[in-house]
């Protein structure tokens, strides 16, 4: 069982409207790989439960973690305002990440982030490129120009950008730009909201290839206790006995036909 520990904060920065870069000094994290999550505890009172953050990248030596989260409510609020040598509770390494094996087969891994799941796509990248020594290619989805984390990408990955409005790259979204350079991965890893992770399994369905995403809900405990963070599932779960799956401790990376309507 993980227990929590003290993280020392190491810097915080906001990298644009409403979204922060939190580096923060830990135990060693020797067992953190990518597609994993964190518990954060901002305080008493309201703010007494964990807010699950995403891991963005580890250092080598598993002793530093960046975390890079949008201000969503009270909890993630209270964050932002660690200031440097600040101290906060966190849980983790949690959850079940990207398969790097798996990863390492594939001739053409593409991996997709929108929005706030851009952040983990990040120490993906890195690890396909430390472990396959191939820069994998990264479609990267945002709203407008403010191109948070982009530029972090450059040394081990292919990045092309798709935005919603056209200021950059391909207008649209991931599934956009993918058509429009007529790419055809062999495999997916994605991270974003729903409607995109929607039409990721669909067009991995329809080309019959292999796609992992990870899914954001909100949850109670990051540990399976509270059954709060379940989602449909095409199998029944060994300790619900339904078709559902805790994204905590299942997830919150799945094959993609293995969830979502």
């Amino acid at each position: 069982m993980k227990k929590k520990i003290t993280a020392k904060v190491l810097k915080q920065e906001e990298l644009t409207n409403g979204i922060y870069s939190l580096y923060l000094e830990v135990e060693d994290f020797a067992d953190a790989h990518s597609g994993q999550f964190v518990m954060i505890y901002p305080g008493a009172g309201e703010n007494l439960l964990g807010r699950p953050i995403s891991l963005c990248e580890v250092s080598g030596d598993r002793r530093i973690i960046r975390l890079v989260y949008r201000v969503a409510g009270a909890g993630t609020y209270r964050i932002s305002h660690l200031k440097e040598k600040e101290t906060v509770q966190v849980l983790g390494p949690l959850g079940n990440g990207y398969d790097m094996e798996i990863a390492d087969k594939a001739q053409t891994p593409i991996l997709m982030g929108g929005g706030i799941g851009i952040p983990p796509m990040l120490q993906l990248a890195k690890d396909i490129y430390a472990v396959s020594g191939r820069k994998p290619i990264v479609l990267l989805g945002y709203r407008d120009r403010n191109l948070f984390l982009a530029d972090c990408f450059e040394e081990t990955a292919q990045v092309i950008i798709a935005t919603e409005d056209g200021s950059v790259g391909t207008k649209g979204n991931v599934m956009d730009a993918l058509r429009e350079k007529a790419l055809n991965p062999d495999m997916i890893c994605a991270c974003g909201p729903m409607p995109m992770l929607r039409a990721i399994k669909n067009y991995a369905v329809e080309s019959d290839i292999k796609a992992y995403i990870s899914l954001e809900e909100r949850m109670a405990c990051g540990v399976g206790a509270c059954l709060g963070c379940v989602t449909k599932t095409a199998h029944i779960d060994d300790h619900s006995k339904v078709n559902n799956a805790r994204v905590c401790t299942e997830g919150p990376v799945f094959e993609a036909r293995e969830v979502l309507p």
